[in-house]
């Protein structure tokens, strides 16, 4: 079975998701941000990144977190941008803890 978040926590510009595998993930609010994937955010035929660094601030949080049936995860950001949806599978892809970097190395 997939892990699924069984404890999310936003402060502080951070995001914290511990899994229900006990894996702890942990997020820059920008650089979440930055990965959003919605039709605003990357071109769907290009997959050109649309949204430019420079466009979200440094401080940048999530104001509301909702659970998007049992796959996702919906963010409201600061700087009113509310149309991405992260799947819980991306979430896990882009995690940027030690032991998830060492683990994507080995799957090149």
């Amino acid at each position: 079975m997939k892990p699924v978040p069984q404890e999310i926590k936003s402060a502080g510009g951070k995001l914290t998701i511990v899994w229900s595998d006990r894996h702890a993930s942990r997020y820059d609010g920008r650089e979440l941000r930055l990965a959003c994937r919605c039709a605003a955010c990357v071109d769907e035929w290009t997959h050109e990144t649309l949204v430019r660094p420079s466009q979200v601030p440094p401080s940048i949080s999530p104001t509301a977190i909702e659970v998007v049936g049992n796959y996702a995860l919906h963010f409201n950001w600061s700087d009113g941008h509310n149309t991405g949806i992260y799947t819980y599978d991306y979430l896990r892809e882009v995690c940027s803890c030690d032991d998830c970097k060492k683990a994507r190395s080995f799957d090149v």
